[in-house]
């Protein structure tokens, strides 16, 4: 077993015990009047006097607020329960580069906490310029799950579409800290930068069964589904994740940036299976080393290519690509195992880097595809990760 997955392993049995075994300890209630048993009326203050481990029921209602968790809780939200948070303010900072963050729900140096069935919407979020960074939900240095979570709306106004900020989940580690997060069965969409990132050494993220959905063609941030980034170990599996498209990306010769469905960024070990990423500019993008791409379905991918490889040693096997504009995959770096792939309709079919060695291309099949293997110099592509 992989340090990642014995790291998810053992995230998954701190969970099962942080399961409650009847009903909530401690009820909240925006109308008290169709919450009867409400002992109080925000969340917040329900996470302040809640004992470590305590189940906490969200009733269904409006709740505008910020919340921040510092302990192990199970936050279950009732169906229509919504945490709205107006005028939101930072709350916490970047451990990467000590920026201002402005969460509305902020998991900070604990854990496991588990957020269930609740809408985290960012739509009266107020933040007015590119910073602070806007954020839905962000775990920092901080354990635990989101399931059957909506998070929504984590954009800024006319103007800032170019900011680098509205991340719809945040996983962060640093100074020496660690975060495991699983998100399950879950929908995030309506974000300006990225829906769900897990970013810096120490971090393990999971992502399974969940729908991201970009805003569709955008002149501003570079838009990406799923980030698995620079020093972060995770997993993604059995998603659907569509729609990032950047504007700025007209042709193969006119492309600062790519939109990518699911982006494996400098990670130090990602797992990225049986997923289906259509309409953007990377379906699968993998600028690391050691990855594995397996049995994913890529359609509908605009310029460039289905799945782009751009480092050593990584795996891509048994996937199906559907309607490239350019390469069903692309391969720069070394020792690259290529196999089992079918290639639907796309100008190329696997596009390998003139210079790159000890790539084995196998058993890969082709269909109402001009080219099946090409190999002199390419277009190198440029991803946005969030930092």
């Amino acid at each position: 077993m992989t340090p990642a997955r014995a790291a998810l392993a053992a995230l998954s049995a701190l969970l099962a015990g942080n399961a409650p075994s009847g009903g909530a300890d401690i009820v909240v209630g925006a109308d008290p009047a169709s919450c009867p048993g409400a002992t109080y009326s925000t969340v917040q203050a329900a996470v302040d006097a809640a004992p470590p481990g305590a189940c906490i029921r969200v009733c269904a209602g409006v709740y505008r607020e910020q919340v921040s968790i510092g302990k192990a809780l199970r936050l279950q939200g009732d169906n229509g329960a919504v945490l709205m948070p107006e005028g939101m303010v930072a709350n916490t900072t970047s451990l990467f580069n000590g920026s201002a963050i402005a969460a509305a729900v902020l998991v900070a140096g604990a854990g496991p906490v588990t957020l269930a069935g609740l809408t985290v919407d960012g739509a009266q979020n107020g933040v007015a310029a590119c910073a602070p960074v806007l954020v839905g939900v962000m775990y920092r240095n901080a354990s635990g799950r989101l399931d059957e979570v909506v998070v929504r709306n984590f954009r800024l106004g006319a103007g800032l579409e170019g900011c680098q900020s509205g991340n719809g989940v945040l996983v962060q580690s640093g100074a020496g800290g660690s975060s495991w997060v699983e998100v399950a069965e879950s929908s995030v969409h309506d974000y300006q930068k990225n829906g769900i990132t897990g970013n810096e050494a120490g971090t393990e993220l999971a992502v399974r069964r969940s729908v991201v959905t970009g805003i569709g063609p955008t002149s501003g941030a570079a838009q990406n589904g799923i980030q698995i980034g620079p020093g972060a170990r995770g997993e993604v599996e059995g998603c659907a994740v569509a729609n990032h498209l950047y504007s700025g990306c007209a042709s193969t010769s006119a492309c600062a940036f790519v939109a990518t469905d699911i982006l494996v960024s400098g990670a130090a070990l990602a797992k990225v299976a049986r997923n289906h990423a259509g309409a953007s500019q990377g379906g699968i993008y993998l600028a690391a080393s050691g990855a594995a791409v397996i049995e994913n379905e890529v359609f509908d991918t605009s310029v460039f290519d289905g799945i782009v490889v751009d480092g050593d040693g990584n795996q891509v096997a048994g996937n199906t690509v559907t309607h490239s504009d350019d390469a069903g995959i692309f391969v720069e770096g070394d020792g690259n195992l290529v196999s089992g792939n079918r290639i639907r309709e796309a100008p190329v079919g696997i596009w390998k880097f003139a210079g790159s060695t000890g790539n084995v291309l196998a058993n890969n099949r082709f269909s109402n595809t001009a080219t099946p293997v090409l190999d002199p110099p390419g277009v190198p592509l440029a991803a946005s990760p969030f930092r």
